[in-house]
């Protein structure tokens, strides 16, 4: 017999190391070239900026997943606080949004592991191995996580050893000359926001946490701070070996890092780096599958995608679909592009977030509501500084998902769910 309700099996830790591997993939071994060429050193302002805006997004994303610890993160913050377009809306930019992060971790990962006429069809076939682990179930997903996470970061402490101690690195290059308008930084700071992104995956898990309205909100903070220290030590680390320009043109601007000090660690850092971007692409399959799911629910996706495995307790259809679709786009998608196109869905995503956070009152709300504000103002503000492509193709897919759902709802009046607040199972 088919149930679609999942189980409660992630605790604290599991939570936390989801978080941290959805980062560490999407930021340390992906978004510093492209941010790079956007502002060359002036990325580390960049970095700052894309981490106030995450951290206001935090709070809001850990407030909300506290009152409505359900599948579906801002797609139910959205439909319970705001209404039922602000909710579809936050889901439809997720969904396009993390498939293409999804798209982009997967090409990083064939990066760093094959030479490039081998990193298409390897990054197709990670992706698929990816989603058959998933459907195995989320204890899976985070055990799997926690081995990745824990050598991912044995060797990142590796390459820094290989910067600063193998006479590779010169401070003097982490502050270039070229001047850059504050344009450019907000570019890099959107670009950037990329590698934060996956700091509240757990919220789009809630239903699955263990103790929901304490452990939510401090995986969220916990895993953030980890990422912000990490990523700017890496960030200087790399800048101070390879300068601006260089690290604008690289592709896998770690291994080269850790090359230029010691031949010997190049492999080792192209090692972390596929194994990290497969760790964040655990989790984005995941966080994917489970926002299809609460959208499948309410008829705002397909209802063949709310089907949960009897057995392993995961949403398989909405994960083998969003693993299909993945599959495919790394065959004809570019990076940069990728990464601009999932800055694009993501910042509105979070913008919907911190308007929805807005709304609460009483006992569920944790921090003031000047940081909803900045966080929205700041979510708006790097859209509209990403790349212009990037925005023009958000915006036509974003249209056609508001057609797919005028069109959809058009054909009979669509059942409201139970709000999550007042059943007390769900609390």
């Amino acid at each position: 017999m088919t149930t679609n309700s999942l189980a409660r099996r992630l605790g604290l830790s599991d939570a936390v190391t989801i978080g941290l591997g959805s980062m560490i993939g999407a930021g340390l071994f992906a978004a510093f070239t492209p941010a790079a060429a956007a502002a060359g050193s002036w990325l580390l302002v960049g970095l700052v900026l894309a981490a106030v805006v995450a951290f206001c997004n935090a709070t809001s994303s850990g407030q909300l997943a506290a009152q409505y610890p359900s599948s579906g993160g801002t797609y139910v913050y959205g439909r319970e606080r705001l209404g039922p377009w602000w909710g579809y809306l936050a889901g439809w930019c997720f969904v396009i949004g993390k498939t293409a992060s999804c798209a982009a971790m997967a090409m990083t990962a064939a990066a760093y592991a094959v030479p490039s006429g081998w990193q298409r069809p390897v990054a197709a076939a990670v992706v698929l191995a990816i989603t058959a682990v998933n459907l195995r179930g989320v204890t899976r997903t985070a055990a799997a996580t926690k081995v990745i996470v824990t050598i991912v970061l044995a060797l990142l402490v590796l390459l820094l050893v290989a910067c600063f101690a193998g006479g590779a690195a010169d401070l003097d290059r982490v502050w270039s000359t070229s001047s850059v308008g504050v344009y450019d930084i907000w570019q890099s700071a959107g670009l950037l926001f990329f590698a934060f992104a996956g700091y509240a995956r757990i919220a789009t898990m809630g239903e699955e946490v263990r103790d929901p309205r304490r452990t939510i909100p401090r995986a969220i903070t916990i895993a953030l701070s980890v990422a912000v220290v990490l990523y700017a030590v890496v960030a200087v680390a790399v800048l101070a070996v390879l300068g601006p320009e260089q690290l604008a043109t690289t592709t896998a601007p770690l291994a080269e890092a850790a090359g230029s000090a010691w031949s010997w660690a190049e492999p080792l850092v192209r090692v972390a780096g596929a194994l990290a971007a497969v760790g964040a692409l655990l989790a984005l399959v995941a966080g994917i599958g489970r926002t299809s799911l609460a959208m499948a629910r309410e008829g705002d996706l397909p209802r063949w995608l709310a089907a949960v495995h009897p057995a392993y307790h995961v949403p398989h259809h909405a994960e083998i679909t969003v693993g299909v679709v993945v599959a495919a786009l790394v065959l004809v998608a570019d990076l940069r592009g990728a990464i601009g196109f999932s800055s694009f869905g993501v910042l509105l995503y979070y913008a919907v977030a911190n308007a929805a956070a807005y709304t609460q009152s009483g006992e569920h709300r944790r921090y003031p509501k000047a940081l909803q504000v900045l966080g929205l103002l700041g979510c708006l503000s790097l859209v509209a500084t990403l790349p212009w492509r990037s925005v023009a193709l958000g915006l036509v897919v974003l249209v056609v998902g508001v057609a797919w759902r005028l069109i959809s709802s058009s054909g009979g009046t669509r059942q409201r769910s139970p709000r999550l607040g007042s059943d007390p199972r769900q609390r």
